[in-house]
């Protein structure tokens, strides 16, 4: 239990929903109930996937985990994108989270082929 405090991909993935919910406190987005709510149940779901994968009895159900992981990745960089395009966020804050859910993509993805 708690092997997963370990894990970079956890650390980075949990510093970017920190990172993600005080932003989501301070900028036009926090007026936006719908997209902050969404932007924030992304970003926690990708730690929190992580870690419940990790503390499971089989890899075929970490594997699943981190898939739901990766999925919530790849949403919370959607709904970056689009926070961006409405003018929520600016070019660069936008660019720097989109490639933190890149890198902890591909991290996962690493994860995973070491799963199986």
């Amino acid at each position: 239990m708690e092997n997963f405090l370990k894990l970079r991909v956890w650390q980075l993935a949990k510093e970017l929903a920190v990172r993600i919910y005080k932003l989501t406190q301070t900028s036009s987005i926090s007026k936006d109930y719908g997209l902050k709510d969404q932007i924030q149940r992304s970003a926690v779901s990708i730690p929190s996937n992580i870690a419940e994968g990790d503390d499971l009895e089989t890899d075929k159900q970490s594997i699943r985990h981190f898939y739901i992981a990766k999925g919530s990745t790849v949403e919370l960089l959607t709904q970056l994108m689009i926070a961006q395009e409405i003018g929520y966020l600016d070019t660069e804050t936008t660019d720097s989270l989109v490639n933190d859910c890149k890198i902890i993509s591909v991290m996962l993805t690493k994860l995973i082929k070491a799963r199986s």
